[in-house]
């Protein structure tokens, strides 16, 4: 019987809002995919291709998310592998072991027991199975991004995803986070930072706490 080995990747930990979304893949050597690699290298086009391909040619793949609120309460690393577990659990298979790009692993250790886990510097772009997590994490975080572009128009997020853009910085400054935005990182919360204190100033002096009270 073929030992089963996933392939886990993440896309989102850098940007200032939304999801960090991660994918699980069990490749089917009877049905390879052509043209895997690091999603970061195949345009948008090319990696939609490549993920329709990787759903229907895959033994089992599953995606798992956290977001914005999730990452500010136990921090982006700790929110990855949190989506990492919830991608593994979304398996129709169970595999025997997982290969996560990195240099770090989640906790592997699930009701069903623990699976063996390694880390892979670079494996979105030396190993199939993480190369297709790799693709399917991006589209689906692309995809979502959307959607939150659509609820929140005033940010851009159809452009720039969002990634720490000079265009998404200076709507940040300008108009404060919304609620996709990630209050944690350090130009989010500047901004409402600046945002209170402009709020607290446009308080008329007989309405302000007095001073000792």
């Amino acid at each position: 019987m073929r030992r089963l080995i996933a392939g886990v990747d993440e896309a989102g930990r850098g940007p200032l809002a939304g999801p960090v979304v991660a994918a699980a893949v069990i490749l089917d050597p009877a049905r390879p995919v052509a043209g895997l690699a690091d999603s970061k290298r195949i345009d948008a086009a090319r990696r939609e291709t490549l993920a329709a391909a990787i759903r229907a040619s895959a033994a089992a793949w599953a995606v798992g998310w956290a977001d914005a609120a999730e990452i500010d309460r136990v921090n982006i690393l700790e929110a990855t592998f949190l989506a990492m577990r919830r991608a593994l659990l979304g398996l129709r298979l169970r595999p025997a072991s997982v290969e996560i790009d990195g240099n770090r692993l989640p906790d592997l250790s699930f009701h069903a027991g623990w699976l063996e886990g390694r880390a892979i510097v670079r494996g979105d772009a030396t190993v199939a199975a993480i190369s297709a997590a790799s693709i399917l994490a991006k589209t689906v975080r692309d995809r979502h991004m959307l959607v939150l572009d659509r609820l929140y128009p005033d940010y851009g997020f159809a452009r720039h995803k969002g990634y720490p853009t000079a265009e998404h910085r200076r709507r940040v400054a300008e108009l404060g986070p919304c609620p996709v935005h990630r209050a944690s990182f350090g130009p989010c919360r500047e901004a409402a930072r600046r945002g209170a204190a402009r709020i607290a100033g446009r308080v008329p002096a007989n309405r302000r706490p007095t001073p000792g009270c």
